[in-house]
């Protein structure tokens, strides 16, 4: 029995069943910029009863997100095969009239020595969640502000940082400029339940369920107040609620992030008052201790990077202090370990640098200690002190646990205008995701024109890109051995790791 469910779920066509939501999540989306909302609302109603939007959401849960095996507060961190697809059948009874379940509370300490609870959802509640996103996210696509680039489909983190740079360098005179460094106050436990169903683009049943879905986690304190941080949909409805914070002045947000810049005749009191105004609208409000007005030439920290122009005029580029502090902790923790040899933690270490070095690409990484140089010498002293660890092998193994990463500072291609995944050019975004990868990954890509070697399908979507070795020899690096797959796709051709 077991085995058939097994084989039931790897044999669904999903290249189709893709295929088959996408171009639903694209006629919403034109719907939207064509001002139709009736066929709007009756084109999600159509993606909740959708079968393939429902496979797809319950494999994002239990197979492809980061958290898949966190619990709520069923205990279940997995489902076997016979319960997928009975949670397909619960989605397809009740999409339209879900109940969420309690959320589960996890306390996450922050670096200022307080903590913030992460709000866990069942399996079952993310799933809906992921199948609300199909529907919500290619609405609110079509009418988000160019600059707001966090947990966006398509945008990026590099986008940000790109615009940082299309702001302050010599060109744009950013040594004469200055930046408000805005800081809002509890932004995803204070947002206004009111302020974000008013500005919701669905239909009622959908419109019920987030209601459900924010009233399972509130604070008894703040009973019209708050989108659990932990749930799948609750990032998109913090950029519904603030959506349109960007326009009052010039600026970059990022999620609840956010760096406004000022000319020298900008009065930054005013621009305060009417960001003041926005967020009470919303219940909310900024933090007045830390957020500052910053000179340019002192420079200030934004997603993890130190931003400064220098006093010749030159934009620059750095990690943040407290980002490089972090990354060396988690290398220093694996390289002082005494529960494995070298081996493994040469193993361990390769995804944590390169991580890191990727995330910092266009940066300025040629000056020590961001060309980790020093901590390179010190792991590979501590190899040279394991057992059977020669002074050619440590060589080799710090080799293996540094990868390399090419940067080039202010490099990245910036997202144009106000484009979205949902608006169907997938040359565009394919390539553009495919900009994303690099060294044996970015030639697999361009070698397969931008399309998984596996569903051919492009690589439009937020799916990770893994590099398939067709001969299962990983130490095999010639190009014929290398394909690019979707995440999900590689799963498959390694068969599943679940178990029933």
């Amino acid at each position: 029995m077991s085995k058939r469910y097994s084989e039931l779920w790897k044999g669904q066509k999903w290249k189709q069943l893709r295929r088959n939501l996408f171009r639903l999540q694209r006629r919403v989306y034109k719907a939207v910029q064509a001002g139709d909302l009736r066929k709007v609302r009756s084109l999600q109603k159509l993606i909740l009863k959708s079968r393939s939007a429902q496979l797809l959401a319950i494999r994002q849960v239990t197979q492809l997100n980061q958290g898949k095996k966190t619990a709520g507060i069923d205990g279940k961190t997995a489902l076997k095969y016979r319960e997928r697809f009975e949670l397909l059948e619960e989605l397809n009874h009740y999409a339209t009239v879900w109940k969420h379940s309690g959320l589960r509370e996890i306390p996450i300490p922050k670096k200022n020595g307080k903590t913030r609870i992460l709000k866990v959802p069942t399996i079952a509640d993310r799933a809906w969640q992921c199948l609300a996103k199909f529907a919500l996210e290619p609405a609110h696509e079509a009418t988000f502000h160019a600059r707001s680039y966090g947990f966006r489909t398509g945008r990026s983190a590099h986008d940000a940082q790109k615009y940082v740079f299309d702001n302050l360098n010599s060109v744009k005179k950013g040594i004469e400029k200055r930046v408000i460094e805005l800081d809002i106050k509890k932004c995803f436990d204070r947002i206004s339940h009111k302020a974000i169903m008013e500005r919701l683009i669905a239909p009622s049943g959908l419109k019920y369920g987030i209601f459900r879905c924010l009233k399972a986690g509130v604070n008894p304190e703040f009973p019209e107040q708050g989108t659990p941080q932990g749930g799948v949909v609750s990032p998109l409805l913090a950029n519904i609620a603030l959506n349109g914070i960007e326009a009052i002045h010039p600026s970059v947000r990022y999620a609840d992030d956010m760096v406004i810049f000022l000319k020298p005749k900008d009065n930054a009191e005013k621009v305060l008052n009417k960001i003041k105004a926005f967020l009470a609208e919303r219940d909310m409000e900024i933090s007045e201790e830390k957020t500052k007005i910053t000179k340019t030439t002192d420079g200030f920290n934004f997603l993890g990077w130190f931003f400064r122009v220098q006093y010749d005029g030159r934009f620059k580029s750095y990690p943040s202090k407290e980002n490089l502090k972090n990354f060396l902790k988690k290398v220093k923790s694996v390289a002082n370990s005494s529960n494995y040899g070298a081996e493994v933690k040469a193993q361990k270490l390769a995804p944590i640098v390169r991580g890191w070095r990727k995330y910092h690409r266009y940066c300025c990484m040629e000056d020590s200690p961001n060309n980790l140089w020093f901590t390179n010498k010190a792991t590979e002293r501590k190899f040279r002190k394991q057992k059977s660890t020669n002074k050619h092998e440590s060589k080799r193994l710090v080799k293996k646990a540094f990868p390399s990463v090419s940067w080039k500072e202010n490099g990245h291609k910036m997202v144009r205008g106000t484009k979205s995944p949902y608006d169907g050019d997938l040359v565009y975004w394919s390539q553009r995701n495919s900009k994303l990868y690099d060294n044996a990954t970015s030639k697999a890509l361009t070698k397969q024109n931008h399309s998984c070697g596996y569903c051919e399908l492009k690589f439009i979507d937020e799916e990770r890109v893994h590099l398939h070795h067709i001969d299962g020899n990983h130490d095999n690096w010639k190009k014929d051995n290398l394909m690019a797959v979707h995440q999900s796709c590689h799963q498959y051709i390694h068969g599943s790791k679940s178990k029933d």
